[in-house]
């Protein structure tokens, strides 16, 4: 059995394997790719210690055995130990490749955010039960929210009377991690709604950087020197640009959206935000605006401007061509509002 496997270490280079399997071994190991390694007879070295191994060893157990079989003076630029295991994982379980599928790409009008949160439901399940391709979609909303992940307390997180001041909508979205004060035209939202596939042989933690990383090359081509911090933070060194978060549904697909400030509102954030009160209470303001810098004062473009960059990246490294939700999926997403995302006991699953 002939096995290849390809994985492009986020930030770094391309790691390719190919080798066979004898009697539930490897075999015949082969590593290629862009990166940079030195000495050159590392290469065998790297090869040798994955030879004889089983081909379902973990991503660790790979890259201990090349740890271990490499002197101390070797070099390895653009990929490591582990990221050879996660091209073998890949091959293995047979991994999916971002041009393996037609994108599919949706910018539609402002909604209500509870709305949002309903389409990226609706939307990944019908990429997991086959009834739209991949796709990433580009949010609107039509007033401030307060969104607060699957698993947050409302009391611990949300000034209520704040948020009831400023007409914002409290929304618990699916996925998890923290809350974030959102207002149109303040932040630039995307989702991607994948099917398992294409993160298939990854850690968690390594599909958060993988579907991330043509944002990263889109904020580079604006000037800006973004780089993505385990486990979901997008940040720059004049501090942090936006947030991750994922959901993996039953159909077998993965939503993953992010939230890039574009002209925050730091005094807004820790009045409606009680958890952002806490971390800033002894830096005040003016830290606030250091620990999430607009995008505006990197670039000094308009918001539109930015989110045409994104989808022009996205389109040149993965394809894609422009989609709209359907009117099933509206319809889809609007019940799904009701009888869910506005209910008490979705928004107050955890008080």
């Amino acid at each position: 059995m002939n096995v290849h496997g390809e994985y492009k270490v986020p930030g770094g280079k391309l790691v390719v394997v190919d080798f066979t399997i004898v009697d539930e071994k490897i075999a015949d190991f082969s590593l290629s790719g862009d990166f940079f390694l030195e000495p050159d007879e590392a290469l065998l070295d790297i090869n040798a210690a994955i030879t004889g191994l089983s081909p379902n060893s973990t991503i660790e157990a790979f890259g201990d055995a090349i740890r271990a079989a490499l002197p101390a003076e070797v070099h390895l630029l653009g990929f490591t130990p582990d990221s050879v295991g996660v091209a073998i994982r890949r091959a293995i379980t047979g991994a999916a490749h971002w041009r393996d599928y037609d994108w599919q790409i949706i910018h539609e009008r402002a909604v209500a955010p509870v709305l949002n949160a309903a389409l990226d439901e609706v939307l990944t399940t019908a990429v997991g039960e086959g009834l739209r391709g991949p796709t990433l979609r580009i949010w609107e909303w039509d007033r401030p929210a307060v969104f607060i992940g699957s698993f947050q307390s409302v009391q611990n997180e949300v000034d209520e009377e704040q948020l009831n001041a400023r007409n914002a909508q409290l929304v618990r979205r699916i996925s998890g991690g923290g809350a974030m004060y959102m207002e149109p035209e303040a932040c630039i939202t995307y989702a991607l709604y994948v099917p398992g596939e294409l993160v298939r042989g990854m850690s968690f933690a390594d599909s958060y950087a993988f579907l991330d990383e043509w944002v990263l090359e889109a904020l580079h081509s604006l000037g800006i020197d973004a780089v993505y911090k385990p486990l979901n933070d997008i940040t720059s060194p004049q501090g942090k640009i936006g947030g991750a978060a994922q959901k993996r549904i039953a159909s077998g697909a993965v939503l993953h959206h992010v939230t890039m400030a574009y002209d925050m509102d730091p005094v807004a954030m820790t009045e409606v935000l009680r958890i952002g009160r806490e971390k800033l209470s002894d830096k005040g303001t003016a830290s606030a605006q250091k620990r999430v810098d607009p995008l505006r004062s990197q670039t000094g473009l308009s918001r539109e401007e930015i989110v045409e960059r994104l989808v022009e990246v996205f389109i040149r490294r993965h394809g894609g061509t422009r989609s709209e939700v359907t009117e099933g999926e509206w319809d889809a997403a609007e019940q799904l509002v009701e009888k869910k995302f506005l209910t008490e006991d979705w928004i107050r699953r955890v008080p």
